[in-house]
């Protein structure tokens, strides 16, 4: 993601963010499902981590959390806690093979054109060692559209979304569904799906 408004955004509101989700997700139960998923002290990414909060939840439970994020200031926030291995890239930088047993891209990719999402999936499932677990979660729509704050979103259906991932090489376990009002302040339909690579 390297959507100049989108990213001063984020910048301008990382400690704001962080307060949002603090608690949330450490209570998340798809990021309990994902942890629970994933082997013993496995290796994981965080992409698009924002202030680190999942990659935390991550570390406490034994995983070993790498987590990313295009904004300098999320990363700065990330790397304060423990057990937490960020560094900042955008999603055109993920590389590598066979490298994370977990991959968790919850209201990441959600930024990125919807163009380039099957290259970024694509280099995920490269990324993910066979049979590894992909979490993704976007919102619900259609088109792309900046929210209130000026963050760009491309949105998607649950069929689109489906098909880009088994176009990707990814097998599709389960969706959960859900509503929930976001940093601008606005309620927001989404969509979680949970795949083995």
């Amino acid at each position: 993601m390297s959507d100049t408004e989108t990213l001063k955004v984020y910048g301008d509101r990382a400690a704001d963010y962080a307060a949002l989700n603090q608690d949330y997700l450490s209570n998340d139960p798809r990021l309990l499902e994902f942890i629970t998923a994933c082997p013993s002290a496995g290796r994981v990414l965080d992409l698009g981590c924002g202030p680190g909060t999942s990659a935390a939840v991550m570390a406490k439970a034994g995983l070993r959390a790498d987590a990313t994020d295009a904004s300098q200031e999320m990363v700065d926030l990330a790397q304060d806690l423990p057990g937490v291995t960020a560094w900042r890239a955008t999603f055109e930088e993920i590389q590598g093979v066979a490298l994370y047993d977990g991959i968790w891209a919850n209201y990441s990719l959600l930024h990125a054109p919807r163009s380039a999402m099957p290259h970024h999936l694509a280099a995920l499932k490269r990324a993910l060692k066979s049979n590894g677990v992909f979490y993704i979660a976007l919102k619900l729509g259609k088109g792309e559209a900046r929210d209130a704050l000026g963050r760009l979103y491309t949105y998607y259906e649950e069929d689109d979304l489906q098909d880009l991932l088994k176009t990707a090489g990814f097998t599709v376990l389960n969706c959960a569904f859900g509503e929930s009002e976001g940093l601008d302040g606005t309620m927001a339909r989404w969509i979680s799906v949970a795949c083995h690579g």
